[in-house]
């Protein structure tokens, strides 16, 4: 936020997430031409910090750090100049930023959010998958290019436009030489962590790092503060502690269930319920965890509530339309009793609603169905 950019008005801030030795230590001298200011205060998130410095004319400069990875970004304000003694390790931008290569479809809403849009000219995403509907009017005018998906990028669209920031989700592990080939190219690459984020606000704090890279602080700050508001008023409300199983069914017929550390878990105890696997957890770093079908019946079948996961398959309409993907599913207690439910498809684009997400399932855990978002009930 400017002039007090360190400081947060939604809550008691968390400490700040661990530094690295690797590198120049966020909050520490970074150059002998910048002065540190200060550094936000994270309330939930744990996979990004940023810190504040100014020259000595006064411009306020903000480096960004990915945790996980360990990258730093340095942004310089417009007519700002480069330190000449920074870490060959910090990559620099020079504002005003645009021609980003936006393959993280889930920070599109808070790019729309913030104003930014515009900032965006390349997307990992072809126009008829996108539920954000200004990405899809930007992709039909032109003003926004699809570029090839995060492992088979349109290298020669992205360089000779000149890109000036790629922003990639977790999937790019899978394919490190796309970012190594686009390092080579002179495009720089940081990495979207939200996806990793325990805490469902982490996910949704991750716009006052699209903020303090695009200048938008206090927008972000708005954002940030009226779904944390929410998340808090709910909390405050009477839990019901009805089990809930959140799933999909695989194209190779398991059950794909999401790790109780996940995000989705964490939605369902603050919305009041009790999601119905208590410790499930395989080891890796995924956040979802693929189970045989006989194993998902024994643990589920008596939950309180299903909720269907339409990200992977477009969802489902009725209960007859659900149970024909498993025939079993019609044994299941909240199939019996009605209580099955399934989520829209533009759920996972929707960064900045987790507040009226866990508000539906607070709703569907009362035996309310009025004012629905992302939820509705199967007939």
């Amino acid at each position: 936020m400017m002039g007090l950019p360190g400081i947060t008005g939604c809550g008691s801030p968390s400490s700040n997430a661990p530094e690295t030795a690797s590198q120049p230590e966020a909050g520490s001298e970074i150059s002998s031409e910048l002065k540190f200011i200060s550094s936000l205060n994270t309330e939930y998130a744990e996979n990004f910090r940023v810190d504040y410095y100014e020259d000595a004319n006064g411009l306020q400069y903000v480096l960004l750090q990915t945790v996980p990875d360990e990258t730093m970004l340095l942004v310089v304000p417009e007519g700002g100049s480069i330190p000449n003694d920074l870490d060959a390790s910090i990559i620099v931008l020079q504002r005003p930023i645009k021609n980003i290569y936006l393959v993280a479809s889930a920070a599109m809403d808070m790019f729309v959010e913030l104003g930014e849009l515009d900032s965006i000219r390349f997307s990992g995403q072809k126009q008829e998958n996108w539920y954000i509907p200004e990405a899809a009017e930007a992709m039909e005018n032109g003003s926004l290019l699809y570029a090839g998906k995060y492992s088979k990028p349109d290298y020669e669209m992205i360089v000779s436009n000149g890109c000036s920031l790629a922003i990639e989700n977790t999937m790019i592990f899978h394919s490190p030489d796309v970012m190594e080939q686009l390092k080579k190219f002179g495009v720089p690459v940081i990495v979207d962590y939200s996806s990793s984020e325990n805490h469902p606000l982490g996910r949704v704090e991750w716009i006052r790092f699209y903020g303090a890279l695009l200048g938008q602080d206090e927008k972000a700050e708005t954002v940030f503060c009226q779904q944390s508001d929410l998340v808090k008023s709910i909390e405050a409300d009477e839990k019901s502690d009805l089990t809930v199983a959140y799933f999909y069914i695989t194209s190779n017929n398991l059950a794909q269930v999401r790790k109780t550390t996940d995000y989705i878990p964490k939605m369902i105890e603050i919305a009041g319920g009790k999601y119905i696997f208590d410790e499930l957890d395989d080891g890796t770093n995924k956040s979802t965890v693929n189970m045989q079908l006989e194993e998902f019946y024994d643990k589920a079948k008596d939950a309180d509530l299903i909720i269907y996961n339409s990200s992977i398959d477009g969802g489902v309409k009725t209960v007859e339309e659900l149970t024909g993907k498993w025939e079993l599913l019609a044994d299941f207690k909240a199939v019996k009793n009605g209580n099955v439910w399934c989520t829209t498809n533009d759920m996972y684009q929707q960064s900045l609603a987790i507040g009226y997400m866990i508000e539906d399932i607070h709703g569907i855990l009362g035996g309310s169905e009025e004012g629905l978002h992302y939820i509705y009930r199967l007939e």
